[in-house]
């Protein structure tokens, strides 16, 4: 959810400002461009070199820079529009205070009243400071004004009492901003399961039937819906790449038999299912024990087919929105359609090794998306990251219309 957005972090003089340092690191491990304002008591608490070398962006806390000879002043404004969403945190009673009542003594505050994004806060304090009721006041007022609170929890505090008023951990923020931005989105909170990679089907404990797929597309296609709001399971078959996302659940395997079962088992409450997998149509009849020793003579292979996971996923089909792949080298169309019917698939995605760029090993992909209204939308030679961006809108078009 935060990958390329660019966010700014205000940091106020509070002890719960040593945790900062951990979620810069976890606001760049997610993507996420940061910019970093302090204000002046806040220093004490936090190393300005410490979040500069973090954040690899320099850290401000005055309206006014002076540095090697040259004057110039921090765009408190420029800032403000910069940000997609900004971040308040620890937000003190103090500051809090004056995000109420517009009292703009400092670049955070003067910042803050500029931004025009998403604004959250995360309030720290000590636990008669937190329940006071100029501060119930005060939390009220803000989430007024469309701010969003990211709750204290209670715990030992820094005054050695326990209780509520203790900053939420760095995970926890995260968790909760990811939350908030899903909210509106056109998936939020559906479950969306996507195949994707070749699966390999063994010969003997060395060797396999594979093919050169590579995993990408239905990875992209994973993250794209993960971004639009969804829950994923994400089956991959053997690829290089890796995903880490709240959102999504990877689960790996490896033969045919084993995305069968798979996809299966996380059907039922899926409402989009997109089939990006090559899964191998055929898998040896017996897998031989040992490494198969060579000889002279010829080797054959007995070959039996495996479960045609598309075409079962369509005749268990309730109400989910099932879309299939349709890699083709000849009369692409008609054999697209023909899949289309043959499985019961509500549309499908062709794309042809006739195109340059297209199919299986690159970042590349140009496809057609058709359904079962005989509608053909063709797209242009994209990044797979674009196409998968393109799938979805057809899907969210035709689904939730």
């Amino acid at each position: 959810m935060l990958g390329g957005k660019n966010i700014l972090l205000g940091i106020t003089g509070g002890i719960a400002a040593y945790k900062i340092t951990f979620l810069v690191r976890l606001l760049i491990k997610a993507g996420a461009n940061v910019k970093i304002v302090l204000t002046d008591s806040a220093s004490s608490f936090v190393s300005p070199l410490t979040l500069a070398t973090l954040s690899k962006n320099p850290v401000i806390s005055d309206f006014i820079r002076s540095d090697a000879n040259i004057t110039d002043w921090n765009n408190h404004v420029a800032l403000g529009l910069w940000a997609d969403l900004m971040v308040i945190a620890p937000a003190t009673a103090n500051t809090m205070s004056k995000m109420v009542s517009g009292n703009c003594d400092n670049l955070l505050l003067a910042t803050y009243l500029s931004a025009k994004c998403p604004v959250f806060f995360a309030p720290a304090m000590d636990l008669d400071m937190y329940k006071h009721p100029s501060t119930v006041s005060t939390l009220k007022t803000l989430a007024s004004y469309g701010n969003h609170m990211v709750p204290a929890t209670a715990g030992e505090l820094a005054s050695g009492l326990h209780g509520e008023g203790r900053m939420a951990e760095p995970e926890d923020i995260i968790s909760f901003i990811n939350q908030q931005l899903r909210i509106g989105l056109p998936l939020q909170d559906k479950k969306v399961l996507i195949t994707a990679g070749p699966t390999y089907e063994a010969i003997d404990p060395v060797r396999f039937i594979g093919n050169h797929s590579s995993g990408l597309m239905g990875f992209e296609l994973a993250k794209c819906a993960a971004r639009l709001g969804a829950n994923v399971v994400l089956v991959s078959g053997p690829t290089k790449y890796n995903v880490e996302h709240d959102n999504i659940t990877l689960i790996s395997i490896v033969s045919a038999q084993e995305m069968y079962e798979s996809t299966h088992e996380h059907y039922a409450d899926a409402e989009i299912v997109i089939c990006a997998a090559a899964v191998a149509d055929y898998t040896p009849k017996v897998i031989a024990s040992q490494k198969i020793k060579k000889s002279d003579g010829t080797l054959q292979i007995d070959l039996v087919k495996t479960k045609d996971i598309l075409f079962s996923l369509g005749q268990a089909k309730k109400d989910q929105y099932l879309v299939g792949f349709a890699l083709e080298t000849e009369n692409e169309v008609e054999n697209a359609k023909g899949k289309l019917k043959r499985k019961n698939l509500d549309a499908i995605v062709l794309n042809s090794l006739n195109d340059n760029g297209a199919g299986f090993g690159g970042t590349t992909n140009k496809i057609s998306f058709l359904d079962t209204n005989s509608t053909i939308q063709t797209f242009e030679l994209k990044t797979k990251a674009a196409v998968a961006e393109d799938i979805f809108y057809e899907i969210i078009k035709r689904r939730y219309a």
